[in-house]
């Protein structure tokens, strides 16, 4: 029996979850929602983020159409952590 790609996990860092619990507008909820599903279906869709290598490497995925990035690392587990949201 085969089995598709499976969806990265994605949790949110205390400074994202206190982002996230001040969406009220629903565009931004789905211009949100819109990124989270793109890197969870594949985590290295973002660029990596210039740094050293004492911390988990950053990435930024940048979502052009409904102008939001997003800043996040991948565990080796391939859980993404979202440390933030922005709108651009």
């Amino acid at each position: 029996m085969a089995h598709g790609s499976r969806r990265a996990r994605i949790v949110f860092s205390d400074s994202a979850t206190k982002q996230l619990e001040n969406i009220t507008n629903e565009a931004e909820i789905h211009a949100l929602d819109r990124a989270l599903v793109v890197i969870s279906v594949d985590p290295d869709a973002g660029e990596p983020l210039p740094g050293d290598s004492t911390g988990p490497r950053l990435r930024q995925y940048v979502d052009d159409i409904e102008h939001v990035r997003l800043l996040y690392w991948v565990t080796a587990l391939k859980t993404v952590v979202v440390v933030a949201f922005i709108e651009v």
